[in-house]
């Protein structure tokens, strides 16, 4: 008798495609992406429509969801053992978030911090669409049904308003979703940014030196660590608070050998920090390097590109259009 086969915690997680991405993105994302493919039923999505949020140039945006899927696949995602689709290419998410937003309430919509955040930065442009998006983010994660999210420290919340949502329509209306959890990954440390590092490492920054991009090359890698803000104390030692700068450094340089953190202290002591920032840009560039190299050759192939995106929506599609035509039964939509 055969024994029956443990079902793979699914997992779905995405990307907004504005532009490349950074060293923090694949850090804190994207490098453990490729490794959760071996233990759970992993959706990956480019999510475009979220980008929406604010405006943008659109052969810029048609071009960015391109090289943000070539990204993905030269960073490890294997599309025979995943779905990386395009979040527009599978118009049942936007079905499914105006049911969800009329089952979420103002009052936990508006204490999302994200969109304090983004309505401060960009003020003459606070939308409809930055307010309810963490309706269609929900959508997103529900409408298959996803056990696990991988989240950073700083969207944790996004998911407990899933949880919520999910809970107020499987109470409203009988069990249909399942709860979902964040799943915050060992090695997805905030990667805060070289010239501010109480800051996020972020590409909308204005100083250039403050982030590494995926597509840096290996002399503006290192030319941007040597620039890094440290201290004036001269000593390579973990100190989050005291010493952001040098701490950050050592996180990085950890992420990509390995080391554990007194093992760093050790190998720098009575080093000076040009010695140990010229260390931590050669490990990022050389774990770069191979990435880039297949991110050109892929990028250069359209048609290979298309043709996993179209077969990442069609999958996709199948799952979530079942969960759309269960979700408006219950709600009473007339199907014909």
């Amino acid at each position: 008798m055969s024994e029956t086969v443990e079902r793979k915690k699914r997992i779905l997680s995405g990307i907004q495609p504005t532009g490349t991405f950074t060293l923090g993105n694949y850090i804190g994302a994207v490098r453990n992406w490729s490794k959760l493919q071996e233990d759970f039923e992993c959706l990956y999505m480019v999510a475009d429509l979220h980008a929406l949020t604010v405006r943008q140039v659109p052969a810029e945006l048609r071009r960015h969801t391109r090289e943000a899927a070539a990204m993905l696949l030269a960073a490890g995602i294997d599309p025979k053992q995943s779905l990386l689709f395009v979040q527009s290419h599978v118009p049942a998410h936007t079905q499914l978030n105006w049911i969800l937003c009329c089952n979420s309430q103002f009052g936990e919509l508006s204490r999302m911090t994200q969109f304090k955040d983004k309505s401060a930065k960009h003020p003459d442009n606070v939308n409809g669409g930055l307010f309810t998006y963490p309706a269609l983010m929900a959508a997103d994660i529900l409408i298959y049904n996803a056990d696990l999210v991988p989240v950073g420290k700083d969207q944790t919340q996004h998911v407990e308003l899933a949880r919520n949502v999910a809970q107020r329509f499987n109470s409203a209306y009988s069990p249909t979703f399942t709860l979902p959890e964040g799943y915050i990954t060992k090695e997805g440390a905030k990667i805060m940014s070289l010239a501010e590092p109480t800051k996020k490492m972020s590409k909308s920054d204005t100083n250039l030196n403050a982030f590494i991009l995926m597509t840096d090359d290996a002399d503006t890698i290192l030319r941007k660590f040597r620039r890094a803000v440290t201290d004036s104390e001269g000593v390579v030692r973990y100190d989050p608070a005291e010493k952001p700068g040098v701490s950050n450094l050592m996180m990085i340089y950890n992420v990509f050998t390995g080391k554990a953190l007194a093992e760093i202290e050790a190998e720098f002591s009575g080093k000076g920090y040009g010695e140990f920032k010229d260390a931590v840009g050669e490990v990022v560039a050389n774990a770069l390097a191979p990435i880039q190299g297949e991110y050109a050759r892929i990028l250069a192939d359209k048609d290979y590109v298309d043709g996993v995106l179209k077969d990442g929506a069609a999958g996709a599609s199948r799952l979530a259009n079942r969960m759309v035509e269960k979700v408006y039964k219950k709600v009473g939509l007339l199907q014909l």
